[in-house]
Formats: structure tokens, C-alpha cells, sequence
């Protein structure tokens, strides 16, 4: 199966399972010279250079409705004008990942009649690697680390094959970019199987992003940040985008940082800021189960706290107790609560002055949840302020204009979370600069 030269992207859609993911490939994007934004309302067309991304929410639902959110927010990409599309999914392959690729493909292939799947969640510098078709973790296989232990969906083997039934795994080896695109479309064949492709370094993601880009629309990447970073810098030349320089933020006045992730990465971050952290520089609010039961209860919670702001941090933290019983929470249920409380937080010290303040969300769930309490339109990415941690501002709602921080629960070192307060509130280095 031969590929025939491909036109330059122009628009690349982003299908994102969850929300602080969806930012961890967009400033990849930003750092190519896309104009990136992160879609929380209705998707408008795009202009050439842009990338956009929509959040479908679906790692934790069940197979046939992760797999028909993912093919309608692939729908919206295409309205949008998009001429490429990346899936991102989790690093660690939590999730209904063959649901959310099954879903993507059915949708892609009525304006791309052939197209097929190319996956890689690989992501060499946060230690995440497939090699001979195992996905590993700082070296140890997936299902040994946390990821095994996940309280909402855990990870039980390395296989990626196991892991998504019917795919093919092939490592490119040497060749050209030519050679390796006639490879991966053999390996998918007439049929169109799912290819897993090996990486175990950034130059094997840069070997694969120049095979997808011979390939054209007819091969979906599907992919962590990793993947996205090689695929931005490769489309990014194609379309002739200059990339950007690094700029500097200005000093926040005041943080607020909610963490609903339960991975055990960020609760270790979140107890680190706290023991390295004077009484009179950072709040801490620690809810029980109860307390984020509704968002009554949250907010009557809030209220009793009488919350003062003359701290310059105050870390909100979502229960570690998620319950066993019928009646328990899901983690969008308690993100919603902790959205709530987010927003009395909001109100008292951090909207007055959005120019002079910053919010951190680590998780998926309460990221979404507190913007949608907003009322953002968007969130327009423009750099990082270390690896994994995209840094960008709130477009419309009543938090227009205010800086906002995503990361991943299971994304840095023990220290990320301190350095990431540390550089809000002082004058911090971006890559890539700040949009125009």
C-alpha cells in the first residue's frame, strides 16, 4: 500500500479524552507557531494555523458511549474545518481507549474513506515507553506502578495489543519517512487494523511523526503529549508556522489551586507544598465526602469556613474517600462539589483581580468542572511552565482573562506542584512565548 504526497495541514482537530490532556498536546502545538485553543463551548471554524481541541470526557464511561462521544466531538472538528485529526488518550492507557478510537474512525472515514489508527502513548520525557509493544513507566510495566492501582480505571497489563483487540504492534527501525508510511499502511492493510507502534525516544516519536505526515489524513494519530509535540513540530513545518521564543509571566498576587486527581503523584505534590509551606502563606481546605455530596452542602461547607484570603495559596483538595456503596460519587459528581467551594474562593480572592492571579487545577474532572463554573468559551494555551504544565488564559465567562495552570495527576516529581506556586508568584520563564 502505497501513499501519495500530502498537502500541508491548514486546521488540526484535537479529540481529547480528558481536559488537562487536551491542554498538554495543545501547547505543543503553541510551541510549533498554532494558535491553540481549548474549546469549553460551541467549536467555531478556524482559521489556517490553528489548532483546536474539544474534551469528549470519556475515559471512565463505558465502551459504547465513550466510543459515540468521541465520534460526535470529531464531527464538531470536522464543522470546524479541520483537515487533521489527533486522539489524545492517556499516557498510561487508562480508559476506553479502543471505544474512543472506534468512535474517532467512524466519523473521520466519511470524508477520509480508508483511514485507520496509528497508536503511540508514548511520552519519553515523563518516562513513558513502548517497546516490543509494552507500555512502561519509568521502566516498570504500566499495571506495577499506581496506574495499576487507579480507583476509577486502573490499568491491568503492558500489552498494548491486549489492551486494544485486533491491533498490530510494529517498531519502524531505520528507513526513510517514505519507507516507514508504506510500512504502517501495509500493517493496517485493506481492512484498516488499529498499528501500535514502538518509542522509547523522542528521535523514534520524530521517526513516527514524519511517516504520518507522508500518510496525510488517512492515518489518525492516536497518542499522548509525546506524540502530539513530535506530530506539532512536523505539521508546523509543513504549513510553514515559525515556531516561538520564550517570554516571561508576570508575578500572581494570588493562587488558588484545586486538586481533584486521587493519582498517587499529585497527592504526594499537593502534601509536599503543604509541608514546605508557611501557616500564612497557604490556605489548605481538605472537604470530606459529605461536604462535596451536592452543591449545597459544598457551598454551606464554604460558608462555615469563613474563608480568609490573606494567604497568597490556597490549595482546595477533593477527598481521598470515594466510597464503596450504591449511592457513591463518581469523580465528576465530587468535582462538580469542589467546584462550588472553588467558586467561593474565586469570588473572595481571585476574580477582583484576574490580571493579578492565577489558578491551578490538577485532574481532569475538577479542571473541567471549575471552568464550566465560570462560564468559559475557551482557554487559549500559550506555553508551559515546566514539562506537562500548560499555562494559558481564560477567554469569556466571568473569569475572562485570568491565567490558568492544567497538569495531570500523574505527571512531575515530588516537587512540581511547589515549583509550579513558586514561579506563579514570581516572574516566570514561558516556552513558547505568550500569544499575541
Amino acid at each position: 500500500m502505497t501513499s501519495a504526497p500530502s498537502d500541508p495541514p491548514q486546521v488540526i482537530g484535537i479529540a481529547a479524552d480528558d481536559l488537562t490532556g487536551a491542554n498538554d498536546s495543545l501547547v505543543q502545538f503553541a510551541g510549533a507557531g498554532w494558535t491553540s485553543r481549548l474549546a469549553l463551548g460551541e467549536l467555531d471554524s478556524q482559521r489556517t494555523g490553528s489548532t483546536l481541541a474539544t474534551v469528549t470526557d470519556s475515559r471512565a464511561l463505558p465502551h459504547d458511549a465513550a466510543g459515540t462521544v468521541t465520534a460526535d466531538a470529531v464531527a464538531q472538528l470536522l464543522v470546524a474545518c479541520a483537515d487533521r485529526l489527533y486522539v489524545k488518550i492517556d499516557s498510561t492507557m487508562r480508559g476506553s481507549i479502543p471505544a474512543q478510537i472506534d468512535g474517532a474512525l467512524r466519523t473521520w472515514r466519511r470524508n477520509h474513506v480508508g483511514a485507520f489508527a496509528v497508536v503511540c502513548p508514548a511520552y519519553p520525557a515523563m518516562g513513558r515507553t513502548v517497546d516490543q509493544g509494552q507500555l512502561r513507566v519509568n521502566g516498570e510495566p504500566v499495571e506495577s506502578t499506581s496506574v495499576g492501582r487507579d480507583p476509577v480505571t486502573p490499568v491491568s497489563t503492558s500489552d498494548l495489543p491486549t489492551l486494544i483487540p485486533g491491533s498490530r504492534s510494529i517498531r519502524l527501525g531505520a528507513g526513510t519517512a517514505t519507507e516507514h508510511a508504506h510500512r504502517l499502511g501495509e500493517t493496517a492493510g485493506m481492512e484498516g487494523a488499529t498499528v501500535v507502534v514502538d518509542a522509547v525516544t523522542d528521535a523514534d516519536l520524530d521517526q513516527l511523526a514524519a511517516a504520518l505526515s507522508e500518510l496525510g489524513p488517512r492515518a489518525v494519530p492516536v497518542g499522548s503529549a509525546g506524540l502530539a509535540a513530535a506530530l506539532a513540530s512536523r505539521w508546523g513545518s509543513d504549513a510553514g508556522l515559525p515556531g516561538r521564543t520564550g517570554s516571561t509571566t508576570s508575578p500572581a498576587g494570588q493562587v488558588l489551586i484545586v486538586v481533584s486527581s486521587l493519582h498517587d503523584v499529585s497527592r504526594g505534590q499537593a502534601e509536599r507544598l503543604i509541608n514546605e509551606s508557611a501557616d500564612d502563606d497557604l490556605l489548605v481546605l481538605r472537604p470530606t465526602l459529605a461536604d462535596v455530596r451536592s452543591r449545597a452542602s459544598a457551598l454551606a461547607w464554604a460558608a462555615a469556613q469563613k474563608l480568609s484570603v490573606a494567604q497568597r495559596a490556597t490549595l482546595l483538595l477533593s477527598p481521598t474517600d470515594r466510597g464503596s456503596t450504591p449511592d457513591a460519587l463518581t469523580g465528576a459528581e465530587i468535582a462538580e462539589g469542589l467546584s462550588a467551594i472553588a467558586s467561593v474562593v474565586l469570588t473572595d480572592a481571585i476574580l477582583p483581580q484576574p490580571d493579578a492571579a492565577a489558578l491551578v487545577l490538577m485532574g481532569g474532572d475538577g479542571a473541567r468542572a471549575v471552568l464550566r463554573e465560570t462560564a468559559a468559551q475557551s482557554v487559549v494555551v500559550s506555553g508551559a511552565l515546566q514539562e506537562g504544565v500548560p499555562v494559558g488564559v481564560v477567554d469569556g465567562g466571568t473569569a475572562h482573562g485570568l491565567r490558568v495552570v492544567t497538569k495531570a495527576g500523574g505527571f512531575g516529581n515530588p516537587d512540581s506542584l511547589t515549583d509550579i506556586v513558586h514561579q506563579l508568584c514570581t516572574s516566570s520563564p514561558l516556552s513558547p512565548e505568550a500569544l499575541p
